[in-house]
C-alpha cells in the first residue's frame, strides 16, 4: 500500500522561551488520502499545539518514498538517494532518486540513519545529497497499534491456513 505525504504549512502565534508571542510560519508531514483529509487531519492536530487561531497556509503533495524516525532525534533531514541499476541493453549505470525523511541530531547521524533506512535494499544505492528539512513534526496516519493488529491478522489467517491444510 503506497502512502502519500503532504506538506502542510501553518501559521499561528507561538509562545517563544521568552514568554513572548511571536507569529510563526511551520512546515508539517502527514499522510493521507486526499488533500481534503489532509486539511482536516492538520486542523485537529493543530488543536493541540495551540490554543489560538492558525491559519492552512499551503499544503501539497511531499516527494517522500519513505519516513524514517529515530529516537533521541529532534531535526528532520531529507535524504536523496541514488538506487542504482544495470541497463540490461545499453549495459550502462542507470540512477533512480527518491528521496527519504529521516530523524536525526545533525547530518552526519542524517546519513548514518540514511544508511540503517536502506540496509534492506538488494541493490547498489549512493547518497549524494542530505539537507536539513523544515518540517517540524510528523503525524503518520497508522500508529504501532494498528500495524500490531495487522500482524497478528497475518498470523492468525496464517494458521488458519495451515490448519485446513
Amino acid at each position: 500500500m503506497s502512502v502519500t505525504w503532504y506538506e502542510c504549512k501553518v501559521k499561528y502565534k507561538k509562545t517563544h522561551e521568552t514568554g513572548e508571542q511571536k507569529v510563526t510560519t511551520d512546515t508539517y508531514l502527514l499522510d493521507a488520502v486526499s488533500y481534503t483529509e489532509a486539511e482536516s487531519r492538520i486542523t485537529e492536530e493543530m488543536k493541540a499545539y495551540t490554543e489560538e487561531d492558525f491559519r492552512i497556509m499551503n499544503i501539497k503533495v511531499a516527494n517522500f518514498s519513505e519516513v524514517h524516525p529515530f529516537e533521541n532525534s529532534d531535526r528532520w533531514f531529507k535524504s536523496k538517494v541514488s538506487l542504482v541499476a544495470l541497463d540490461e541493453e545499453s549495459g550502462k549505470e542507470k540512477k533512480t532518486n527518491i528521496y527519504l525523511l529521516v530523524q536525526a541530531n545533525d547530518v552526519k547521524e542524517a546519513y548514518e540513519n540514511s544508511t540503517k533506512a536502506m540496509a534492506d535494499t538488494m541493490g547498489d544505492f549512493t547518497i549524494p545529497s542530505i539537507t536539513e528539512s523544515p518540517i517540524l513534526d510528523v503525524f503518520p496516519y497508522f500508529t504501532g497499534e494498528e500495524e500490531q493488529l495487522e500482524k497478528f491478522n497475518v498470523i492468525e489467517t496464517a494458521e488458519l491456513v495451515e490448519q485446513e491444510d
